[in-house]
């Protein structure tokens, strides 16, 4: 699968370069390009298609110095760009965040926040390409395949962040996202013990940060066979 590319589009350099750093580091991404305001933004998405090398995600601050981010999202769509976008912005007022929804904002990150946080957002999105299948022709030609209703569902329902979501008595949401960070940047699955030893818990309190992270619908879990003792689960993202 090819690596979603994403294009920066903060004014601010530190948190540009910043927000670069974040996507080199996560698997599966890689930068495009940035942009320190609307219209260079919109430039680089067209060369970018020009150059055959479409933008898949665009990380757009809602507050640039010649165009409100909302207005740089809708001249997106206006100028025929399907790009998903995640808004980034320090502003909390709803009637920006129901702009954002109306234009098509998969995701919506609040200034400031961790590599943690950030990760959890990207590769919630990605799992969300994923389960419609963003990169995958169906057998007929270049198209994508059609979807169901359960499909769609399960899509939409990856775009939850767990750590925002009410959390049960006894589990930290530090903790939940650098659980989540360890099992899904893993190279293999992980058993309960084994994430108890790398984030230094103990097995019974990993496994119920694992479980709940299932029930959320973020990793999945199956039995580990051929290993000696009493059968353990091990876990993946999902």
């Amino acid at each position: 699968m090819n690596p979603i590319r994403v294009l920066v589009v903060e004014d601010e350099p530190i948190a540009r370069e910043a927000h670069l750093a974040y996507v080199a580091r996560l698997s599966g991404f890689t930068a495009a390009g940035s942009a320190s305001s609307g219209q260079e933004a919109l430039r680089e998405l067209i060369q970018a298609q020009e150059r055959g090398e479409a933008v898949d995600l665009v990380l757009l601050d809602m507050n640039l110095p010649d165009l409100h981010g909302l207005d740089v999202a809708r001249r997106m769509r206006s100028a025929g760009f399907l790009t998903d976008i995640i808004a980034i912005t320090a502003v909390r007022e709803l009637n920006v965040v129901r702009g954002a929804i109306a234009t098509g904002v998969v995701q919506y990150l609040i200034k400031p926040f961790t590599y943690a946080t950030f990760a959890e957002k990207l590769e919630n999105y990605r799992a969300f390409r994923a389960t419609l299948g963003s990169d995958a022709p169906s057998a007929g030609g270049s198209s994508p395949a059609p979807v169901d209703q359960s499909a769609v569902d399960q899509a939409f329902a990856t775009l939850r962040t767990p750590v925002d979501l009410p959390l049960p008595k006894g589990i930290s949401a530090a903790t939940l996202a650098a659980v989540r960070e360890l099992v899904t940047g893993a190279p293999a699955p992980l058993s309960a013990s084994e994430l108890a030893e790398l984030a230094q818990l103990s097995r019974v309190t990993a496994r119920r940060y694992l479980e709940h992270l299932v029930s959320a619908g973020v990793l999945k879990s199956s039995p580990r066979y051929g290993t000696p003792g009493r059968p353990e689960n091990e876990y993946r993202g999902s």
